[in-house]
This record gives C-alpha cells, structure tokens and sequence, in this order.
C-alpha cells in the first residue's frame, strides 16, 4: 500500500503535517479559550488605560520642561544682571 502525504495514524508522515495540524489546532483552541475569558479582555481594558495614561503624561511633561527652562532661564538672566 502506498503512503499518501497527509494521511496517517496521527503520527508524523513524510511532510510532517500531521504535528503541524495538531499544533495549529492546539494553538487555535488556547487562543479561543483566552480571547473568551474575561480576564484576558480587562486585562486589555487596563493596558490601554495605562498607555492612554502614559501618552498623556508625555505631552503633559513637553509643556512642563518648556515652562521650567523659560522660568530658569528668566532666574539666569536676572541673576546675571546682578553680578554685572
């Protein structure tokens, strides 16, 4: 009997598809099981808080540092002017 590619006891055949199926399907199932949880989904929920929150401060910190180099500046100019 000839051996065809792809049919087989489950074990590996010539091309190794039938492990490559099984891990696929293994991995499809864990996948399923993850995105039906809701763990998983406030786990998401909070990550996307946190880069919303992360991406604010960001912008938040590029005003904060012009500010404060303005203020020393005006500090470092007044200062010179009195040691002059």
């Amino acid at each position: 009997m000839e051996r065809v590619p792809g049919e087989g006891s489950g074990t590996l055949d010539f091309y190794g598809e039938s492990s490559m199926n099984t891990m696929l399907l293994k991995l499809y199932v864990k996948f399923q099981d993850l995105a039906s949880r809701e763990e998983g989904q406030d786990l998401v929920e909070y990550a996307l808080v946190v880069a919303l929150i992360a991406f604010g401060a960001t912008a938040g910190m590029k005003a904060l540092a012009t500010g404060l180099n303005t203020a020393f500046g005006n500090i470092s100019t007044t200062l010179g002017s009195y040691v002059s």
